[in-house]
């Protein structure tokens, strides 16, 4: 039973995305992709619920243990980002299903469906992967997936983004590979938990190389600056449900790769000042990069790569209170940039155009559009009693309690970050919905299946209220998941045996 709850968020994707090419009627593939969809959330909060209870859950595929095999894995903090994931990608699903991007013709819905559901697989490896290779072969799996997605009935200008995105993306491919093998030079293994103790043993300057290798690897992913030029130029191209569901988890993704990474293969004592530095500069120049659009998306999508420097805030004081607030961080941003690019569309189709200075011309989206807009952006920004409040606070407290003078830097940026943000997203407030009405033009929200579209924003922003509701036992969860992440003893156990670690 434990094998099949740990291989199914993995296998049950891809068998739905090979079936749904057999599938003939588009109406039995909207129901599959659905129900697939529903399993794997269902089973991630089983697992969660198993993690959080008996500790890391670890399966060996074939009958073959590490290192010989694959191993699957989940501890609190994968089993916990595989359910927001998951919640997520359905509710996105049914936006897409709504907005018309898995249906505008015959050809595209034959596509979106299995690739939709082998990004969901790729995603789901991602977490629950034992070993540096198989991490490896879930951002294939997810490349290859994004690549069909941000191509849709693609034009020049969407076409030209996608190179961009896949020349980045395999670029980062090749130095992930180079890794690995001077990993196993090294070492002779890539399993994660046997990886620590080895590294540990290399001399400082080959340990230190390959940990600065392993970050710029996974930092191309997560879009730290200065490795974040790409995804500004190619998620707003995609259509909206695909840049929601990119911005949402293609970045977490790569977030949770060096959560785990830096923390399992390279413990410290303190506080890492580097990643502190690459941090602040994400922070600032991200925002200061969303105040200078007019463009709906660009401005969401550099906002996107600013509140990435929040996950790395925790991750740099290297401690439980600031790994805390970074899960926390993470779980709040998968809903609340999720929720933003869903509203954007729907602000968008409304006004008939995604300028900010045009828009504020245009017929307004509605109050009902208007309050799924608010209640993400003030979560974004930090305003209490919200999410990103939460967040924000358990990332500030343990700056301040670090006293250092790179904390107290950290700190400054946070603070002015959250406040520029919360200037971004009142000038979209103001272009949006603080206008006189005026007279109809462009499709209305009210038309082509927009109360799927609606009811799908509305979830994932009702999500982020139940985050904020349960603040106070997420943030047990997550302390927990901290305190598993710097003592990785339970994991090395599961994964190798009591003897073997």
């Amino acid at each position: 039973m434990r094998a099949t709850m740990l291989a199914l968020p993995v296998l049950l994707p891809l068998f739905g995305a090979g079936l749904s090419l057999l599938v003939p009627h588009r109406a039995a593939v909207r129901a599959l992709s659905g129900v697939v969809l529903t399993v794997v959330l269902a089973d991630a909060l089983a697992l969660l619920v198993l993690a959080d209870r008996d500790g890391p859950q670890a399966v060996h595929m074939g009958g073959w243990p590490a290192p010989l095999g694959i191993t699957l894995v989940a501890d609190r903090l994968s089993a916990l980002l595989l359910s927001v994931s998951a919640l997520v990608s359905l509710a996105v699903l049914g936006f897409a299903v709504g907005q018309g991007t898995a249906e505008r013709r015959r050809r595209t819905a034959r596509v979106f469906h299995p690739a939709y559901l082998v990004l969901v697989a790729g995603v789901g490896l991602a977490y629950l992967s034992g070993d540096l290779f198989n991490l490896f072969v879930a951002f294939e799996t997810m490349l290859a997936a994004s690549y069909v997605l941000i191509t849709l009935d693609a034009d020049r200008d969407r076409t030209r983004a996608g190179m961009t995105y896949t020349i980045v993306s395999l670029t980062s491919s090749l130095l992930f590979i180079t890794l690995i093998a001077l990993v196993y030079a090294a070492t002779g293994t890539v399993t994660l938990a046997q990886l620590g103790p080895r590294l540990a043993e290399l001399d400082d300057g080959l340990s230190g190389a390959l940990a600065l290798l392993t970050l710029t690897v996974l930092g191309i992913k997560t879009a730290l600056v200065p490795l974040h030029f790409w995804l500004p130029d190619s998620y707003p191209t995609a259509p909206a449900p695909i840049t929601a569901v990119f911005a949402a988890l293609l970045t977490k993704v790569g977030v949770y790769a060096v959560l785990r990474t830096e923390t399992l293969l390279f413990p410290r004592d303190g506080s890492w000042p580097l990643l502190a530095w690459v941090a602040i500069a994400t922070l600032l120049t991200g925002i200061l990069g969303a105040l200078a659009q007019d463009d709906l998306n660009r401005l969401l999508s550099f906002t996107l790569v600013s509140h990435i420097g929040f996950m790395l805030f925790g991750l740099a004081l290297f401690d439980v209170r600031g790994l805390t607030g970074t899960i926390l961080y993470v779980v709040h941003h998968i809903v609340a940039q999720a929720a933003l690019f869903l509203v954007a569309d729907l602000m968008v189709r409304r006004s008939d155009t995604a300028s900010l200075s045009r828009m504020a011309g245009r017929p307004t989206p509605g109050a009902l559009v208007a309050v799924l807009f608010a209640l993400p952006a003030m979560s974004l920004a930090g305003i209490p009693p919200f999410s990103g409040f939460v967040a924000k606070l358990a990332l500030l407290e343990a700056g301040a309690d670090d006293g250092g003078a790179v904390s107290y830097a950290l700190l400054g940026a946070a603070v002015l970050t959250s406040a520029l943000t919360l200037y971004a997203m009142t000038r979209v407030w103001t272009a949006g919905f603080m206008k006189p009405p005026r007279p109809e033009r462009g499709p209305s929200v009210r038309t082509r299946g927009a109360w799927l579209m609606l009811v799908s924003a509305a979830g994932v922003t009702a999500a982020g209220l139940v985050i904020t509701v349960g603040a106070g036992p997420l943030a047990r969860l997550a302390e927990r998941a901290a305190h598993d992440l710097l003592r990785p003893q339970a994991y090395r156990s599961v994964v190798l045996g009591e003897g073997e670690r």
